[in-house]
């Protein structure tokens, strides 16, 4: 069933895990991730980046792929449509418009009182839609469809301005995450994400979740952590399978072969995340 985010992030935030959230780029990433998270009973969030969003075609048909799958595949469990660093206002509202459940209005690279401006402009539209709304603040470091940042941890005070004037339901404080690869040791900040937690009361959202190490997952989720971005490894997985295909198998040209070559390695990885994250069985 498709649904927004609230019910979901609130459940895990009391129960202490994370809701996975899986970024898609076509159609087979969708239903590989649909029909694992069936099977192990996890909800999800199916993050959808800008970039990604005009690969595939657009905002209405990404969510008539998300909405046909879900339909012929039975998928029971919870899934959440949700736009991956909305950088607009319009975009957020067009995504909303075509049936998104969930938006991220990501205006952190402008000063606070900007990114709070812009996020209520957001959050009052939404909410009209019963559509969910996650907010950045902070520079999350690395890479994110080629726009590269440095990291600029989120100061305590700014992330309680901002959600108590813009009633955002979730928020992305960055706190050493990066996106992409890590070029060195992550290095989360434990203390002040307990803090931010502590004093905002609503889900925390980890960004980069690719590559840090699971006893800092399993810490960021007793820190108030309660979605986990998962993208970039995804990505390594399939593309490790595709390659070793084409080349122990040079002669197949049929596209349906090529891109399921990567299908079980990715649904291992899947199955490997919601394990981690603790999301499963929770529906």
């Amino acid at each position: 069933m498709i649904v927004n985010s609230k019910e979901m992030l609130e459940k895990a935030k009391k129960e202490k895990y994370a809701v996975p959230h899986f970024n898609i780029n076509n159609l087979e990433w969708t239903r590989y991730i649909l029909e694992t998270c069936e099977e192990m009973r996890s909800p999800v969030i199916l993050g959808v980046s800008e970039g990604a969003t005009k690969y595939i075609g657009g905002f209405n048909t990404v969510v008539g792929i998300i909405k046909g799958l879900v339909k012929d595949l039975n998928i029971t469990i919870p899934v959440c449509i949700h736009v991956d660093h909305g950088s607009s206002v319009e975009t957020c509202i067009k995504a909303i418009d075509a049936g998104y459940t969930s938006v991220m209005i990501d205006a952190s690279k402008y000063s606070l009182e900007e990114n709070i401006k812009m996020t209520t402009e957001v959050v009052e539209y939404a909410k009209e839609k019963n559509v969910t709304v996650e907010a950045e603040i902070g520079h999350i470091g690395g890479t994110e469809d080629e726009i590269d940042s440095d990291i600029a941890y989120a100061k305590v005070n700014d992330v309680i301005e901002l959600v108590s004037k813009t009633n955002v339901d979730s928020i992305a404080p960055a706190l050493g995450s990066v996106h992409g690869l890590y070029k060195g040791e992550p290095k989360l900040d434990f203390e002040r994400m307990k803090t931010i937690s502590e004093k905002v009361n609503i889900p925390l959202v980890l960004h980069g979740g690719t590559g840090i190490y699971d006893d800092l997952i399993k810490k960021a989720i007793s820190c108030g952590v309660c979605k986990i971005n998962i993208n970039t490894e995804l990505q390594i997985v399939w593309t490790e399978a595709v390659r070793k295909f084409l080349l122990d198998n040079s002669e197949v040209f049929d596209p349906r072969k090529i891109i399921g070559a990567g299908k079980e390695a990715m649904k291992n990885k899947i199955k490997e995340k919601i394990t981690l994250f603790g999301s499963s069985n929770k529906y």
